[in-house]
């Protein structure tokens, strides 16, 4: 019987998302894949400094630490096959437990993310992760340059997210756009108690809940998911029946009325933020990791 990823929270992530490959991209991006492909054989045995989703990685494995497989975690990347090597042992030296990767060369990965089953899927490129999205996966674009510190509250998993266009669709953004602030809280007191239609990221944060009792066992890791929204009352209650009636919650919810999310998550201490403006990312990656979610209406 062939191995089976059923009942797992299954992450895919790119190289570069894992590592801090941005010297070798620069080469590849400089010169050409065979330079690239000597320097990362020339670096073989020094193993890369962590990522944007080093510290999300290193958490979820956690999940693992008891002897129950919770958690599976894929590379995918459109490195080639050599470079690959380095991807594995950096694994390896850094304390990560990854068995399976797919190497494209070039070529664009996001098509294994069915056969996987992937809930999340984190890479460097723009255009991988849009088709991501568009093919129905939770997918995030990493901010290279976000604060990392893989060893901050260790026992602990963090992951917040945006509201509309994230957790939920565009709709409320859209009616944002076309009436302004005062149409919109009209328009969401008036469908105060009809939920919202689900965003992108709903099936990950339903996976997350069902990370922490798998099996009915309790996980060796705790987790803490908060909602950071630029929603404000009233229109925070709509928000807060939609997780009801989805039968999901979160520990934290901040509706800062516009308010600049990044002294806000400098508190919370995420190991993952997902937002759909990149100037809310931009804010967010000085607190720890950000991933821009290109979805809905402001990134057409």
């Amino acid at each position: 019987m062939p191995a089976s990823l059923d009942h797992l929270l299954v992450v895919a992530l790119s190289s570069r998302a894992l590592f801090d490959f941005e010297e070798e991209n620069r080469v590849f991006e400089e010169q050409d894949d065979r330079a690239y492909m000597k320097l990362q054989l020339d670096r073989l045995e020094r193993a890369a400094p962590p990522g944007v989703a080093f510290p999300l990685v290193k958490k979820l494995l956690a999940f693992n630490a008891d002897g129950r497989q919770r958690v599976e975690v894929v590379i995918l990347s459109r490195n080639d096959p050599v470079s690959g090597l380095r991807v594995f042992r950096s694994a390896e030296e850094n304390g990560l437990k990854l068995g399976r990767g797919v190497f494209t060369r070039g070529r664009p990965p996001y098509a294994f993310l069915d056969p996987l089953g992937a809930h999340l899927f984190l890479s460097a490129n723009a255009d991988d992760v849009r088709k991501a999205l568009a093919a129905g996966f939770p997918a995030a674009q990493v901010f290279a340059h976000s604060h990392v510190d893989p060893d901050r509250h260790a026992e602990e998993l963090r992951i917040a997210f945006d509201g509309d266009a994230v957790l939920f669709s565009d709709e409320a953004e859209r009616v944002y756009a076309a009436q302004g602030l005062s149409g919109f809280h009209d328009h969401e007191r008036t469908y105060v108690e009809r939920p919202l239609p689900p965003g992108p990221f709903k099936p990950l944060l339903e996976a997350l809940q069902r990370l922490q009792n798998l099996d009915g066992a309790p996980a060796p890791v705790r987790l803490r998911t908060a909602l950071v929204t630029a929603r404000s009352a009233p229109a925070h209650e709509r928000a807060i029946r939609t997780l009801m009636q989805w039968g999901v919650s979160v520990d934290e919810a901040m509706f800062l009325g516009g308010l600049d999310k990044g002294p806000f998550l400098a508190k919370f201490e995420p190991d993952f933020f997902f937002d759909d403006q990149t100037g809310h990312c931009e804010s967010a990656a000085r607190a720890g990791p950000a991933g821009h979610v290109p979805s809905g209406v402001r990134n057409v």
